[in-house]
């Protein structure tokens, strides 16, 4: 085949997305990071086979680790099963590190992962800076929604009657 025909594989393939995570949080700021994986987990991970659901992320002494990242163990590995629940370590720079840990520290805010997804073949990780929302805002955003939800198939049925 010519190099012509071959299709283009997606340069990013997003594994999975924490939806909660925009329901509970309003997110600041957005950040790419690489994220430090032992033995099988990559491999457990290119199948879909962990949870977002209850990680945050946390600066503790110069480094961001990742709590709560559920990782299944690989089914076909020979070797020794890791810690599930371990802590792993965020791949970021030094200055990212130390901004990140000044915006920490102000009152409600939280690093929470956005997405993860595979980029040249490697495990990253979108983590958003988010800034907890109160309930009213969560019902002013659930309004508004349905607001746009309803003037959308307003729109479309007026559309399908003309036609």
């Amino acid at each position: 085949m010519s190099p012509a025909l071959i299709p283009a594989r997606p340069a990013v393939k997003t594994v999975a997305t924490h939806r909660k995570a925009f329901r509970d949080y309003h997110v600041l700021e957005r950040l790419e990071a690489g994220i430090e994986l032992q033995g099988a987990e990559v491999k457990s991970m290119r199948e879909g086979r962990f949870s977002l659901t209850e990680s945050h992320a946390i600066v503790d002494g110069g480094q961001v680790m990742l709590l709560g990242l559920h990782v299944q163990p690989y089914a076909c590995s020979r070797v020794e099963e890791h810690d599930p629940l371990r802590p792993k370590r965020l791949l970021l720079h030094r200055r990212e590190i130390d901004r990140l840990a000044g915006q920490v520290a102000v009152k409600g805010r939280a690093l929470i992962p956005l997405r993860v997804y595979f980029k040249k073949g490697r495990v990253k990780i979108e983590l958003g800076l988010g800034k907890g929302k109160q309930s009213e805002d969560k019902r002013e955003t659930l309004k508004r929604r349905t607001a746009e939800r309803e003037a959308e198939r307003a729109i479309a049925a007026r559309t399908r009657r003309r036609e």
